[in-house]
């Protein structure tokens, strides 16, 4: 029998790239794992802003929403473990050759990779290019991204473990201090990190309720400085970074060639 795959990812107000995903990853995953809590992740409480955009995806998508507030002396990077350890401890109906893949929404896998996956270690890392602001606009200085991390679940114990611990430095590291996870396969051309593609206002909103809190300042956060940054093409965090535009081809997903007309706010 066939291993499943589950695309999972902790949602905060991402709606328009998270069913963009969907929408590219749909003929080679076969659950979207979607978690949403009511409270971000400084432990103010929020609203539920997920909503699936096209019905074809209802049935395929698993909405796990996590009621329960933070404890309140957790740190923003402990409710960020809690959140991610929340889809582990919700999934029902998975085998243990299944695979679960974890991705922050706007890191999105290559559709061509995943097609008869067969994972030759314990865990997989997906490098991906980043792109900033635009579909198009590429951020080389943070490309490739690590992004989209997948084990399966035989062998899975913690996500936030995968995420925060399963990195390629690691294969370049000695055993001889203290373990470290070496049994990674590392893909290639795996994909998308489509990174701050959303209104300037969404960007502040994310900039001062996520667990980076050091960039909640209004030197990051402040709107007008963030217009400026898109303008110019600048990193968002004060770093001498800039990206570049580039022409739209066959190395970018095929939904989003597609759909060009309708996504044009979004391309340079």
């Amino acid at each position: 029998m066939r291993s499943k795959i589950f695309d999972c990812i902790t949602f905060f107000q991402e709606n328009m790239i998270s069913n963009i995903r969907f929408e590219i990853l749909n003929k080679c995953v076969d659950y979207f794992v979607v978690c949403e809590s009511r409270y971000d992740h400084k432990g103010k409480k929020k609203k539920l802003n997920f909503r699936v955009l096209n019905k074809k995806f209802k049935d395929k998508v698993i909405y796990i929403v996590l009621d329960k507030p933070f404890d309140s002396n957790n740190s923003a990077w402990e409710n960020q473990a809690v959140q991610r350890e929340f889809i582990l401890k919700s999934l029902k109906n998975i085998d243990l050759e299944d695979y679960i893949m974890f991705s922050d929404p706007d890191e999105i896998p290559n559709p061509k990779t995943l097609k008869n996956l067969k994972l030759k270690k314990k865990y997989g890392i997906f490098l991906q290019k980043m792109y900033c602001y635009k579909f198009n606009l590429f951020n080389k200085e943070e490309s490739p991204w690590e992004g989209t991390r997948i084990c399966k679940k035989k062998n899975l114990e913690s996500i936030d473990y995968m995420r925060q611990k399963i990195l390629m430095k690691n294969l370049n590291k000695s055993f001889l201090k203290f373990y470290i996870e070496k049994d990674i396969e590392i893909f290639q051309n795996g994909g998308w990190h489509f990174n701050s593609i959303i209104s300037p206002s969404e960007i502040s909103k994310k900039l001062k309720t996520f667990a980076h809190v050091e960039f909640s300042k209004k030197k990051y956060s402040d709107i007008k400085i963030i217009k400026q940054n898109i303008k110019d093409h600048k990193d968002l965090f004060g770093r001498n970074i800039y990206y570049k535009k580039e022409s739209l081809n066959s190395s970018f997903p095929e939904y989003i060639l597609k759909n060009k007309k309708n996504l044009k706010k979004w391309i340079l």
